[in-house]
């Protein structure tokens, strides 16, 4: 069965020569793997161990979804925002209606109140007037009706 062996010859420069064993070997530890450098599925030296690579690859296909679906909520909150901004304006523009409504409500009835007040003292002017022209036409009435005695009485006498 081939074995690899790597050999360094200078700091970038790194060999593999295949050496050719008789029978089974046992596998003895790979002195790279120790060093803390693999090889991956395309023979290319790595410093992280295959399966920390795939899940660090992983990760980050986890972590670049996750930033999507922020993405969209963030888009989704913003609409949101948006959404509750224009609302409140119109809430805030209705609320202004009601309270111009409400102080116009006040003031026509302040200002009936008023209209009623000057009427009432109206009619009591008319009636005080009412009163004072029954009296006098009560006291002409008995100046007609003491004349026309007197009428009587001097036709009378004649």
């Amino acid at each position: 069965m081939p074995h690899r062996q790597l050999h360094f010859t200078s700091p970038s420069v790194l060999k593999e020569t295949t050496v050719q064993t008789a029978g089974p070997v046992a596998m003895a530890k790979d002195p790279l793997a120790e060093a803390g450098f693999y090889f991956d599925e395309l023979n290319k030296l790595r410093v992280l161990e295959p399966d920390v690579s795939q899940r660090t690859s992983e990760l980050k296909e986890e972590c670049k979804e996750f930033v999507d679906k922020i993405g969209q909520f963030q888009k989704i909150v913003g609409g949101l925002m948006a959404l509750m901004d224009e609302l409140s304006k119109e809430v805030e523009t209705e609320k202004m209606k009601a309270i111009g409504a409400r102080n116009l409500l006040k003031s026509v009835a302040k200002q009936r109140e008023a209209q009623q007040q000057q009427l009432q003292a109206l009619i009591a002017e008319k009636k005080m007037q009412l009163e004072r022209y029954r009296i006098e036409y009560e006291a002409l009435s008995k100046v007609e009706a003491e004349q026309n005695e007197f009428i009587d009485q001097f036709i009378l006498q004649k």
